[in-house]
């Protein structure tokens, strides 16, 4: 089996070590709206980083029963080319997209997908939040999908009315971008708190908690509202033993308001005790609260924050090492796509 990566920073048809091999020299100023603004410029590298590590975890896929051959990577010029590569004796092919990166090919999405299907490359959607609500193209490839995963809340209708009946859904939304096992367990990391935030979750309610914990903790307390932290820095982070990470649905703009982040998900991988708020009860977040993966505390209680985080504090290496295996082996990205490819 060969997989392609759709990845709209990428260009043409590529194995994907070429490419990451050639991300930290893109020039990200010809590929974003204002290459004037300097924060639409560092927006747009995060953002080009973190799709490239996407990359890595396809390149890094194992199932058994499964041998993948090397993988691709291609921008939107260049997807077409995916139809008509030269294959092994007796390859399968899958077309892996993501997010909301299906819309960069506007009108013409539909009669790509088709035209990819028709030629017999199956293809996987990980949706990860509302593509099926929000996404004004989803229509139009929801009929070439064969895999579709999606967030914990129902597809909108009319959206699940186009896709065929063999197409498989699965309800899983964000996990982590991560190679399984690629960062390292710190055995002795500082007993600090590290809040991962962003300016888009910056709410007066969010504001209040950061206060409080500076106070109550005061230099054990690091927040960081810088969005997130470049992904060549995110395995560092391991020299702290706790993460605090918001839950998106508290998030100020509609669209992230409706799932979670990824915060908690790579915090657990890296090691990180994770903390974060119950602002909706449910969902896999909840799930991973009853595992004790997560501690959680309820929405606007200080007094069950502070328990919290110095419960994360406290946590001996033992049970945090429980934690860093359960998300490495079952919360990353590249994980569950083999495992659902696998099952289709």
């Amino acid at each position: 089996m060969r997989v392609c990566y759709y990845n709209t920073w990428a260009s043409e048809l590529e194995p994907v070590p070429a490419y990451l091999a050639r991300v930290p020299t893109l020039e990200i100023a010809a590929m974003v709206s204002n290459p004037h603004e300097a924060k639409l410029l560092r927006m747009g590298r995060l953002d080009c980083d973190w799709y490239a590590e996407n990359a890595r975890c396809f390149a890094s896929l194992t199932q058994p029963g499964i041998d993948f051959l090397p993988a691709w990577v291609c921008g939107p010029k260049h997807l077409i080319d995916f139809a008509s590569a030269p294959r092994e004796p007796r390859e399968e092919r899958w077309l892996i997209t993501m997010g909301h990166q299906p819309q960069s090919l506007q009108t013409v999405a539909g009669k790509v997908f088709g035209l990819l299907a028709k030629v017999g490359i199956r293809h996987v959607y990980y949706a990860f939040d509302e593509a099926s609500r929000c996404m004004p193209c989803f229509g139009e490839i929801a009929p070439y999908l064969d895999l579709l995963i999606h967030d914990e809340s129902p597809l909108d209708e009319p959206g699940r009315a186009r896709l065929k009946p063999s197409c498989r859904t699965i309800h899983r939304s964000w996990v982590a971008n991560v190679v399984p096992f690629a960062p390292p367990f710190n055995e002795s990391p500082e007993e600090k708190i590290m809040f991962l935030g962003s300016p888009l979750g910056l709410t007066e309610h969010r504001k209040r908690q950061i206060a409080f914990l500076q106070a109550r903790f005061k230099d054990r307390f690091l927040p960081s509202y810088d969005h997130s932290p470049a992904e060549h820095s995110r395995f560092q982070l391991n020299r702290f033993k706790v993460a605090l990470c918001p839950e998106g649905r508290k998030f100020t703009t509609p669209a992230m308001a409706k799932t979670h982040t990824d915060r908690p998900f790579w915090s657990g991988c890296i090691g990180l005790a994770v903390v974060s708020e119950d602002s909706r009860t449910g969902g896999r977040l909840e799930d991973l609260h009853a595992q004790q993966l997560i501690l959680r505390y309820p929405y606007g209680d200080l007094a069950a924050l502070a328990t919290a985080c110095e419960r994360a504090l406290a946590m001996p290496n033992e049970e945090r090492r429980r934690i860093y295996e359960h998300f490495n082996r079952h919360e990353t990205v590249g994980t569950v796509v083999a495992e659902a490819i696998a099952s289709v």
